[in-house]
């Protein structure tokens, strides 16, 4: 006679150990990614390191804290939690107090409702009328926020990281559309030629050095920064070509070699499987099962 516990019956909300060190592992090139697309929108005095570092604290946490019974791709999940984590850690660089951010967002909505009111830019007595401070405390303000090391988060709006990033529950459908893109990119990837393939998965996923690779493949950094440059066109194009042609652009000549080129590698990643071979790259939850660049 077999007797089914509570437990057993249960659904599972949390990963094992072992679950939780390869979810980590397999998405350690996530915080690099993350990292590497905020510090292109920030001054060059910021730290990758401490970004680094905050990212890979923010991806163990995502890790411990993952629910598997919500539903939601653990990357998903993890991408969350890691741009919060940057956020808060840039936000702890910036010196201006959250009451001084407020006070100077308020002056800033005042002169656009008054700009806007008024056809012209309003003069510092008006702003401070409408305000209804005295002119010296709108000076004070504004000296306040001159003092503090800005940094640059233009496109984020103001509110907590999980305002700035919000949680999304896909439902069925688009869980098996974000599988389907994993898996095509898994093939993309294996269809580039060797070399490409090589120094798309030694700079991306890896996060080697490009002078390592530029001395481990006998060329310089200039030529592997080219080799990356094309692999990614590839890529962008072998992607939109099964996923969405009309981003696709036209050859400038249809039958030349280049596009005969383009056309075998298209074909390439087509042959690399079926719906089937592009799902088994990630679980049911959309957990990857394999690194990207590794054969399926």
């Amino acid at each position: 006679m077999t007797v089914t516990t509570e437990a057993q019956t249960e659904t599972r909300t949390s990963l094992n150990a072992a679950e939780l060190d390869a979810a980590v592992r397999s998405h350690l090139p996530l915080v690099g990614h993350l990292v590497r697309e905020m510090l292109g929108r920030l001054p060059a005095h910021v730290s990758r390191e401490d970004l680094i570092s905050a990212g890979m604290a923010a991806l163990a946490h995502a890790a411990k804290g993952f629910d598997p019974s919500r539903g939601i791709p653990f990357g998903s999940f993890a991408t969350t939690r890691i741009r919060g984590a940057l956020l808060d850690e840039l936000r702890g660089l910036d010196w201006a107090s959250r009451s001084v951010r407020t006070r100077a967002r308020k002056v800033e909505l005042a002169q656009q409702e008054l700009t806007a009111a008024l056809g012209r830019t309003p003069t510092q007595a008006e702003l401070a009328e409408s305000l209804g401070v005295a002119p010296e405390e709108l000076k004070a303000i504004g000296d306040d926020v001159q003092r503090a090391v800005v940094l640059s988060l233009q496109g984020f709006t103001a509110g907590t990281a999980e305002d700035l990033v919000p949680e999304r529950t896909p439902g069925p459908e688009d869980l098996i559309l974000h599988r389907e893109k994993i898996g095509y990119l898994h093939h993309a990837v294996n269809a580039l030629p060797e070399r490409l393939r090589y120094v798309v998965t030694a700079y991306f996923f890896q996060e080697r050095p490009m002078a390592d690779i530029a001395a481990e493949l006998g060329v310089t950094e200039s030529r592997i920064s080219q080799l990356r440059s094309e692999a990614l066109v590839l890529l962008r194009d072998g992607l939109n070509n099964h996923l969405d042609p009309q981003l696709l652009a036209a050859p400038e000549r249809g039958n030349g070699c280049v596009a005969r080129r383009r056309e075998a590698y298209y074909s390439q990643i087509a042959r690399q499987g079926d719906l089937s071979a592009r799902l088994a790259h990630t679980t049911a939850l959309g957990m990857p099962t394999s690194g990207l660049g590794e054969a399926a």
